[in-house]
């Protein structure tokens, strides 16, 4: 095992492992803990009471984050060229259709976000093997396959994510940097938090939210507490 550094070692003296922490709580120690050079991630892992082998199981959807996530979400439009001053104006990055996709076949997917209309994903099928495993693959379910491209782009920029639960039951989400006021990390936690008790699959039995860490880049994780989610 890796040897723990001095600053390491100091953020985990810090944390009670066996302790459960408030999202407040837990969002005050996250800045506390995290000592990297940079603005550090914060994420949120979520273990679900779920299958998701089983389809009716199956989690995934969007929440925007009242905060913002903190990044700058690189985005490609794949438009057709009447929609293209529309997706230029609303922020993407990128925008165009046939020169991207050979630049996608050619191995490039520098971008965080594709978002595409309905007449163009005939052509996106190809390219699902470079794309999937990714997660850049576009998708009506979470709003990345729309007639509306500027309303996507501009929602994407402000701060929404999607997410889907991992084969073992798990939801991971980047839900803010650590430089946010502990106020505005716990504000996004509790906003993707309630999203996932909606989805909640009806075949879904026994205890829904099982666990919730919260941690950031090299940080230990802090478990939160999953009856005090205020």
């Amino acid at each position: 095992m890796a040897k723990l550094s001095k600053k390491q070692k100091e953020a985990r003296a810090k944390i009670d492992r066996d302790k459960l922490y408030s999202l407040q709580e837990a969002s005050e120690l996250i800045k506390e803990v995290t000592n990297v050079k940079f603005d550090a991630s914060v994420d949120l892992a979520v273990r679900l009471g779920v299958d998701p082998r089983k389809a009716n199981q199956m989690v995934r959807g969007v929440v925007t984050l009242p905060h913002g996530t903190g990044k700058d979400v690189k985005v490609l439009a794949l438009v057709t060229p009447d929609k293209e001053d529309e997706a230029k104006e609303a922020g993407a990055d990128f925008v165009g259709l046939d020169e991207y996709l050979e630049k996608i076949k050619g191995g490039w997917t520098d971008v965080d976000v594709i978002i595409t209309m309905p007449s163009v994903m005939g052509k996106l099928g190809p390219l699902g093997r470079i794309l999937g495993p990714r997660g850049l693959m576009p998708n009506p379910k979470t709003g990345t396959v729309t007639m509306d491209v500027a309303k996507a782009v501009s929602d994407v920029k402000a701060g929404k994510i999607d997410f889907r639960v991992d084969k073992t039951g798990i939801v991971h989400a980047a839900i803010a940097k650590s430089s946010f006021d502990a106020e505005k990390i716990a504000g996004n936690a509790k906003e993707l938090i309630s999203t996932l008790i909606k989805l909640k699959p009806q075949a879904a039995k026994g205890v829904y939210i099982k666990s919730i860490y919260m941690s950031s880049t090299m940080s230990p994780g802090i478990q939160i507490d999953t009856k005090d989610l205020n």
